[in-house]
């Protein structure tokens, strides 16, 4: 196995071979990062757990960096079984040997170490990281990802007195492998025990200046509720999701679901005390609820009165906000020239794709399928099998375009797709359930979603104005979403529900992109360092 283990010093030299290979521009700056990843005491819900601390912080340390960055982030595993990471939004154009999930990256081995060369290339906005296999999303491990705009691209709004990044979710109080046991004996884990608020059930500060207005970059790493966040007092100016600039709307609350990530701007316009953070579960039997704290400089009262209430508890409420959502043509985003300038409208569809969840007993043990198929892991990273051209770790086709309908099945799922095509993809969700899908590498325009059964009348009722763009969608019960992508990234791609038990009982498969060309300038060659195991162990690049 060829592993790298480099101290914290050969890491900028590790850099520098990099550059002589070619693989990145001489004129985009680096940023380095050193991590150790072990086990440690945490107390998220006043119980004693044992989490997975990154540098020793439960969440792991913020990463933040401006467009075009190369982020050489070296980590050391020393928890006493292999680990691996992955990058919610980090799009890793043309590099999904980075990618950081199973099916295209080596996990790295107990008391050893990778150093993942990632870049920020043509992106802003607001993104997380997160373990991505064993189930250690559990356990934490997370952390926020910060993607300034370069300071000659200017934004839609003033510069915030603070920026602040909050990770919410759903928690357990048990221990991530006792919930991996249960999963893996085939059966559904019980509801979760609380809410997190950056690692925290209660009392997180952020603070706020009267008359200032500060940026809140709110993430959902939580593992399967959809949770609404408020501000006691507060209204909130919606300016970024997941990396686009919005039509800047004004909402009370937000819903946000599992995966999602959203930038407001509030303003400290009430009286200088302090006010409620709320969030609470969404769709869901088990109602929770955690709180903060938004506090102004010189508070002169704390919080008091009751939490501010959430929305409706039907999905009409939660839907229509969805749709008010909307692309913000006249704003650049990482490059000088407006986000509407995509003419999606004008691009015909080549292929439409129905995606359509399932759940059932399989052997007697629980499963959750896509198309009738259920993921199994492969023995050998599905990117590193292509690239070798290792014939029987999987079959381009076994996810089908289209429901069947027929009893779930185990594959190692991948779906074939060209390089540069325009496709269509609708998610249809016949459960009584909200879900929430995302795919690594790609944004995707979010033209549609409704009640029922999709239609090709549906279409009629797309927004092929200035839909909004992103990276993770909801499906509400019962309901469909559409959506238009573009593929213009090479390589072997994620498509997974955020719901991390279904993940993990196989509701996810690979879109390989593909093209014929060996060019640099459509996909990065194999990183030097890549880490080999399964069928690939001792091979050389």
């Amino acid at each position: 196995m060829v592993v790298l283990n480099l101290a914290k010093g050969a890491v900028r030299r590790f850099a520098l071979v990099i550059l002589v290979l070619g693989l990145v521009c001489a004129e985009d700056p680096y940023r380095f990062f050193d991590w150790t990843v072990s086990y440690g005491d945490i107390y998220p819900l006043g119980v004693k757990q044992r989490g997975i601390l990154i540098n020793g912080l439960f969440p792991g340390p913020n990463i933040y960096a401006v467009t075009n960055d190369n982020l050489i982030i070296n980590v050391k595993n020393n928890l006493p079984e292999p680990f691996l990471l992955s990058w919610s939004g980090l799009q890793n154009r043309k590099n999904s040997y980075q990618d950081g999930v199973s099916g295209t990256t080596c996990a790295i081995p107990p008391g050893k170490n990778y150093t993942y060369k990632l870049q920020a290339k043509d992106q802003i906005g607001s993104f997380y990281y997160f373990p991505s296999t064993a189930f250690h999303k559990a356990a934490g491990g997370f952390g926020a990802i910060k993607i300034l705009s370069r300071p000659r691209i200017p934004v839609p709004f003033p510069p915030p007195a603070a920026d602040y990044s909050i990770l919410i979710g759903d928690w357990y109080k048990t221990d991530h492998e006792k919930l991996k046991s249960i999963l893996d004996n085939g059966r559904r884990l019980t509801s979760p025990d609380g809410i997190l608020i950056n690692g925290r059930g209660s009392n997180a500060v952020f603070t706020i200046e009267q008359g200032k207005t500060i940026r809140l970059r709110v993430s959902n790493v939580g593992l399967q509720n959809s949770l609404n966040f408020r501000i006691q007092g507060h209204t909130m100016k919606l300016i970024e999701v997941e990396g686009i600039h919005t039509i800047q709307t004004t909402y009370d609350s937000l819903d946000i679901h599992v995966g999602q990530s959203y930038s407001v701007l509030v303003t400290g316009n009430k009286a200088p005390q302090d006010y409620y953070i709320a969030v609470s579960t969404r769709f869901s039997e088990k109602a929770m609820t955690a709180t903060a704290i938004l506090k102004y400089k010189n508070s002169a009262r704390k919080v008091s009165g009751p939490i501010p209430a959430g929305p409706n508890p039907g999905i009409d409420w939660s839907l229509n906000q969805a749709r008010s959502i909307r692309n913000n043509g006249t704003a650049s985003g990482p490059r000088p020239n407006p986000q509407g300038s995509y003419p999606y409208w004008n691009i015909p569809i080549s292929r439409t794709i129905t995606l359509e969840s399932s759940a059932a007993q399989v052997g007697g043990k629980q499963r959750y399928a896509i198309n009738s198929i259920s993921y199994k892991p492969a023995d050998t990273p599905l990117k590193l099998a292509d690239y070798y051209k290792i014939p029987g770790v999987f079959r381009v086709g076994s996810m089908p375009d289209n429901p069947t309908r027929k009893p779930i099945t185990l594959d190692t799922a991948v779906l074939g797709a060209d390089y540069r095509a325009f496709i269509e993809i609708i998610f249809q969700n016949h459960e009584d359930i909200i879900q929430s899908y995302h795919i690594n590498g790609y944004y995707f325009r979010i033209v549609g979603m409704d009640k029922g059964v999709w239609s090709k009348n549906s279409r009629k009722q797309y927004n092929m104005v200035d839909a909004v763009s992103r990276y993770t969608t909801q499906v509400y019960p019962k309901s469909w979403t559409a959506a238009l992508v573009a593929l213009d990234n090479v390589g072997m791609w994620n498509v997974r529900s955020e719901f991390w038990a279904r993940q993990y009982l196989g509701q996810q498969f690979y879109m390989r992109v593909y093209t014929n060309s060996n060019s640099t300038r459509d996909e990065y060659l194999i990183p030097p360092n890549a880490l080999k195991c399964g069928r690939v162990f001792g091979r050389k690049p």
